[in-house]
């Protein structure tokens, strides 16, 4: 019996042939200039410092280096990852976790989302049991290392996602707190869609002679092209009325529309579903229950409509989404690409 084709530029990165297996069944083809620049170095053991905006490839870049540093036959210890990666919302963490799940399970890879709003005796139990890769916001990391049920002392990696987005939210002080938990020889990866000086003065503390690896602006053009986009000049007071006729008109499976503030969030979607769609909101307002139940909705096609925060659905990943409105215009170009 012929072994499965693998995807050719991933066969060249140096992934193990069961991680190759595995993308061909999840459908990758060809690598993203994000990972094809990142993954050599990370299985080389460097540091990394990636500028790579929500949608580049990125989690692929630094979950498929950890899973194959991870010995099949390798049991997970109790309450002892050997990777930790930090992300700033529940919902990006859980989106990195099931990226986790899907690349690593042919190799039997144990990963954990730990968040705020979920019980925290579940997590307990899975941490004493033992997992290889534990997936958390700064928060609640923080929360698990004070109870001593998050030991750092064996973790060899960890990955900073979307490390700007942490410190705007004012996660700073626990992620330093996080990183001296760790070893000294440690793998530390960061990935930011921006590169202010506070990211630059983390890399310099906590990371060993990082390479950058960037996307150019033609790459990023590149992907851009693929995409149809549009612009229309409305008068604020006529905008949900040119919204609903967009989306008539559109007819989309599945739309994130974006704005600004949780107010506007509410209201729109109280317009919207009083204009016959079916409309679901997401912000920082609401628990995790709610937002667990939102996404649930649109991922099974009951809601048609996730009017959110820029915020709030950074990472998401919604399968058939077929549209992207931006109601309002986006505070920074980075939360547009």
């Amino acid at each position: 019996m012929q072994p499965p084709p693998v995807p050719a530029g991933f066969r060249l990165l140096g992934l193990r042939a069961e991680l190759l297996s595995s993308l061909d069944e999840l459908g990758y083809e060809e690598p993203t200039p994000i990972q094809r620049q990142a993954i050599p170095h990370l299985l080389g053991g460097k540091d990394v410092l990636g500028q790579a905006a929500t949608g580049t490839g990125k989690t692929a870049a630094f979950a498929l280096p950890i899973i194959n540093s991870i010995e099949s036959d390798q049991r997970p210890q109790k309450n002892e990852p050997v990777a930790l990666i930090l992300a700033p919302t529940r919902e990006l963490a859980v989106q990195v976790s099931e990226a986790m799940y899907q690349y690593g399970k042919s190799r039997g890879v144990k990963t954990l989302a730990i968040y705020g709003g979920q019980p925290i005796g579940r997590q307990l139990d899975s941490l004493k049991r033992g997992v290889h890769v534990v997936v958390a916001t700064p928060g609640r990391a923080i929360d698990h290392l004070q109870r001593g049920s998050l030991k750092l002392g064996s973790v060899r990696t960890v990955v900073l996602d979307e490390a700007d987005e942490m410190l705007d939210m004012g996660f700073t002080e626990d992620i330093e707190t996080i990183l001296e938990a760790t070893p000294g020889q440690r793998q530390t990866v960061m990935f930011s869609a921006t590169m202010p000086p506070r990211i630059n003065a983390i890399a310099e503390q906590h990371q060993n002679d990082p390479v950058l690896v960037k996307i150019s602006a033609a790459e990023s053009a590149a992907s851009r092209d693929l995409i149809d986009q549009r612009v229309y000049v409305v008068h604020k007071s006529h905008k949900p009325s040119a919204l609903a006729r967009i989306l008539d008109v559109e007819a989309p499976s599945s739309a994130i529309i974006f704005c600004k503030t949780r107010t506007d969030v509410d209201e729109l979607t109280v317009v919207m579903n009083g204009r016959g769609f079916r409309a679901e909101a997401l912000h920082g307002g609401m628990d995790q229950q709610q937002r667990d139940r939102v996404m649930g909705r649109l991922r099974d096609g009951t809601a048609e409509l996730l009017v959110a925060t820029d915020v709030a659905a950074r990472g998401l990943d919604v399968d058939a989404l077929t549209h992207v409105v931006n109601y309002d215009i986006p505070s920074a170009p980075e939360s547009y690409v």
